[in-house]
């Protein structure tokens, strides 16, 4: 069965995310259309700014990653292995902030199964939801403006809500790791985990391995600030080199 056009570019734009580069013979032949189709949407993509085009194909533009709801259908086996390691580091904190994201999610999942009578404050509607299924868990949402794509909210009443309270951890995703440290596509969602890290004892990022080496517009924090990594397999090259320099706990699940 034939996707339609909305459908369509929405599995073009996930693809993109776990692969750098995309072809337009591959993708028309994955997606059952012709490749003037897939050169259709491929222009229209980029008249929207959700990727560039080059010659026989397209990279995701700096700067931009799929919605959160986009981004829960992908690696979610190798988020689910995150999850179940960072509960060892976390097995102490009874006050959590908990960032925005697929991944967090996850953590939050694991957590509504794994733990009683702690705290969780977010600005995440699908982490507050996840915990929802554990009764003991009392979760505080921040106030802010929504941001759609993100499930979130931000801004300066975010912002402000964090910096009434202190936490023994925050648990922070990321769209993208380099060796000067976390960094992410929504600037206004950075500003909030820079706050997060700010108002916590430690801070624990949780990243799958398709987020090494990319760079987005926002640094949230350097790797000085970041006490442990958690992801589905080991960084290489510079970015390790920068996670061992400033001694970043890694966890591999």
């Amino acid at each position: 069965m034939k996707l339609n056009k909305a459908n369509r570019q929405s599995q073009i734009l996930a693809e993109l995310n776990v692969s750098p580069t995309l072809r337009i013979a591959d993708l028309a032949g994955r997606l059952a259309v012709s490749t003037e189709t897939i050169r259709r949407d491929l222009d229209e993509l980029t008249r929207q700014g959700k990727l560039n085009r080059t010659y026989g194909g397209a990279v995701r533009s700096l700067g931009t990653e799929p919605s959160v709801t986009e981004r829960h259908a992908l690696l979610v086996a190798e988020r689910e292995r995150i999850a179940r390691a960072s509960m060892e580091l976390l097995a102490e904190a009874s006050v959590i902030m908990i960032g925005s994201g697929s991944t967090t999610v996850h953590v939050a999942r694991r957590l509504a199964v794994e733990r009683t009578n702690i705290t969780v404050i977010t600005h995440s509607f699908g982490v507050a939801t996840v915990l929802a299924l554990n009764p003991t868990i009392s979760t505080l949402i921040a106030p802010g403006t929504y941001h759609g794509s993100e499930g979130a909210t931000v801004g300066v009443q975010t912002i402000g809500f964090l910096n009434d309270f202190f936490a023994d951890a925050a648990v922070l995703g990321a769209s993208g790791l380099t060796e000067e440290g976390p960094t992410d596509a929504l600037i206004e969602a950075g500003a909030v985990y820079g706050a997060m890290l700010a108002r916590s004892a430690r801070t624990v990022v949780v990243a799958d391995h398709s987020k090494f080496d990319k760079v987005f517009p926002a640094r949230w924090a350097g790797w000085r600030e970041i006490d442990a990594l958690v992801s589905d397999a080991a960084p290489s090259g510079r970015l390790k080199a920068a996670v061992e320099r400033h001694r970043v706990a890694l966890a591999v699940g």
